[in-house]
């Protein structure tokens, strides 16, 4: 019986190893009896494939089976609610260890402090570590992390200064902890201190330094740790080049991508979904389905990347059939994942699918995370419910700067300004300090509201108050609303201040020469569109407005060699586009174009419409019947 359950056990173990996790699991349903290492066996595969969820679930299963959990048991577990971000479950879990008796346990106490570091609660992990009497390396690098995670760099910085020993991986935390802030100098100032104290650069150390590079925006960086990474025989380690591949896609160009691509010698996991996110970044979709059609195993990350770029790249509805295909193959979502698909939800304005993704984040339980709770705000607010974008942002519980400004945004772009004042005096009385986000949010909305004191104020608080600078959106917001109001010279004195600034002078311009289209100012105007046209001869706009501005003042000849002269230049507007939501899909209406297969119909029904605004009581009942004719045609 032991050499059976021996075998069993170690067959379930080797099944894990080699990517059979579902088959692991088929046999550990199927032993007759299980002792402490088959359940741990099972507990610990699960935990290190990154299928966190169905440990805990297993745990919860090992509890009521009546079988006692060992250190190996919570060191499994405890993983798995780091590996989540199961806060509540972990403190369960460290519950349960004082119960029995653990709390002496070294490895059970530095999986603790592991836990409760990633699940950013550094508090916590301090307590853990300071009743520990016997601490090793483990133990000093789990609570320098917990600090790095929770960006308390004062705090981190003085126990790796406390640290008996610093060890390779206690100096890669802290250069990552920098990285993540893209503070580049800092973690060149790291680097150097652990050349100088003996200790050796490995793969991961260069591979958070790239990652510092790409978040710092300076392609001048990343080109030179290139290089250092080449001199120091680096170039074949695949977590190094799978992070030059991420910088030169988010950084660099094709041709900078392609020879990444083509250096790197084995493809991992990790380097496939680099190749995917890289596509996806350069705006290749078509490449990044392939790579992800060849990609031998996908997991979570695979096809949060497929969904966000599809996203990005303006294929909503693939990026929502994407979703919904992984959740057929039993890829559990996560807080990312639900964020990708709510923003391509908010691209298609498709209200039907949002609601469906809704139902799913708070079946799996993620309606609590700040990260989807700011996507399901600015869902709602583009698909055009208001009342559900602000149940949304009621239900976050620590809301971020992120959050009040999407909810600000939702109110600008439905038109409700005093909502949105009202909404700023709380996030001020809940001291969250605004930035430059925030502030084009309220000058946007305070501008389609016509609020002009009210935007002089902000604008003055921005400055004065914040130290914040106007940047192009504020100065376009201010001159659009200047011009709405016709204050024409005071919005020409500011548009002039950002005039000689490249687009940001154009863009203010622009402004302007639509107010004064609105307001017949023809001088201004006239001057304006030729002051755009030098410096940009390629923007539609400036001739359209332009030609308008002519038409509303008879000057039918100026108007025709504007038009001409945007047909010379090849120039060619934009055509008009409404689309409207029905049975869930989007049915879109551009101007010139017939092709849609319900254009008959729809003529018909607007030539009916317009009948009945002229003669209402005739048409009425025969525009009823048509309609109910169409509906079950």
């Amino acid at each position: 019986m032991n050499s059976e359950l021996f075998q069993t056990t170690s067959k379930i173990v080797a099944l894990a190893r080699s990517g059979w996790i579902t088959s692991a699991r088929k046999l550990f349903d199927g032993m007759s009896h299980r002792d402490s290492v088959a359940w741990n066996a099972m507990l610990a595969s699960y935990s290190q494939v990154g299928l966190h969820q169905e440990a805990l679930s297993l745990f919860y299963r090992m509890r009521i089976s009546n079988i006692l959990p060992d250190h190996f048991t919570f060191t499994a577990t405890l993983s798995a609610c780091a590996g989540a971000c199961e806060l509540t479950s972990g403190t369960k879990v460290h519950a349960l260890v004082i119960v029995l008796g653990y709390q002496s346990s070294l490895p059970i106490n530095n999986a603790l402090v592991n836990m409760y570091g990633k699940c950013l609660n550094p508090f916590s992990a301090r307590r853990v570590f300071e009743e520990i009497n016997v601490r090793n390396d483990a133990t000093w690098c789990s609570l320098l992390f917990a600090h790095t995670k929770s960006n308390q760099f004062d705090v981190a910085h003085e126990v790796f200064s406390r640290m008996p020993r610093k060890v390779e991986i206690a100096w890669n935390i802290m250069i990552a902890g920098h990285a993540r802030r893209g503070e580049f100098e800092s973690c060149l100032s790291l680097l150097k201190q652990m050349r100088e104290s003996l200790c050796l650069p490995d793969q991961w150390t260069l591979s958070a330094i790239v990652n510092a590079c790409a978040e710092s925006l300076e392609i001048c960086y990343g080109c030179m740790v290139h290089a250092f990474i080449i001199k120091g025989g680096w170039s074949s380690a695949v977590e190094v080049m799978n992070s030059l591949l991420s910088f030169y896609a988010e950084l660099g160009g094709h041709a900078d991508v392609v020879k990444a691509l083509e250096s790197i010698e084995t493809l991992s996991q990790v380097s496939w979904n680099a190749i995917i996110d890289a596509n996806m970044k350069l705006g290749n979709a078509h490449e990044a389905f392939l790579a992800f059609q060849q990609a031998p195993y996908k997991n979570i990350v695979s096809w949060t990347s497929m969904i966000s770029g599809c996203a990005r790249n303006g294929l909503g509805e693939q990026a929502v059939s994407l979703f919904v295909d992984m959740m057929e193959h039993g890829i559990q979502p996560d807080d990312f994942a639900f964020g990708a698909v709510l923003h391509a939800c908010s691209s298609l304005a498709v209200l039907g699918h949002g609601k469906m993704v809704h139902g799913c984040i708070v079946c799996y339980g993620f309606h609590a995370y700040v990260y989807v709770g700011n996507g399901l705000v600015n869902m709602y607010a583009k698909c055009g419910d208001l009342q559900a974008s602000t149940h949304a942002f009621n239900d976050i519980l620590d809301k971020d700067l992120i959050s009040w400004n999407a909810m600000l945004f939702g109110f600008g772009l439905h038109g409700q300004a005093t909502q949105a004042l009202k909404l700023y005096e709380e996030m001020m009385a809940s001291r969250i300090k605004p930035d430059k986000v925030t502030f084009i949010g309220l000058l946007m909305t305070c501008s389609h509201s016509g609020l002009i004191e009210e935007s002089r104020e902000l604008y003055e608080t921005m400055v004065s108050v914040y130290g914040l600078s106007p940047e192009m959106d504020h100065a376009v917001c201010m001159v659009d609303m200047l011009g709405r109001g016709g204050y024409l010279s005071e919005a020409k004195e500011l548009a002039n201040k950002y005039f000689e600034t490249g687009t940001a002078g154009i863009s203010a311009c622009e402004a302007l020469l639509g107010a004064c289209s609105a307001h017949l100012d023809v001088g201004l105007g006239i001057y304006l569109g030729k002051s755009i046209n030098s410096l940009d001869p390629n923007k539609e706009i400036s001739y359209v407005l332009l030609s308008n501005l002519y038409c509303a003042n008879g000057r039918w000849k100026e108007a025709e060699m504007a038009r001409k002269k945007m047909i010379d230049q090849g120039v060619k507007k934009m055509p008009g586009c409404s689309w409207i939501e029905v049975n869930n899909k989007v049915a879109a209406f551009v101007a010139g174009n017939h092709s849609h297969p319900f254009m008959e119909e729809s003529c018909r029904i607007l030539y009916f419409l317009e009948s009945e605004m002229k003669n209402p009581c005739f048409v009425g009942l025969e525009l009823y019947e048509m309609c109910l004719c169409i509906k079950h045609s």
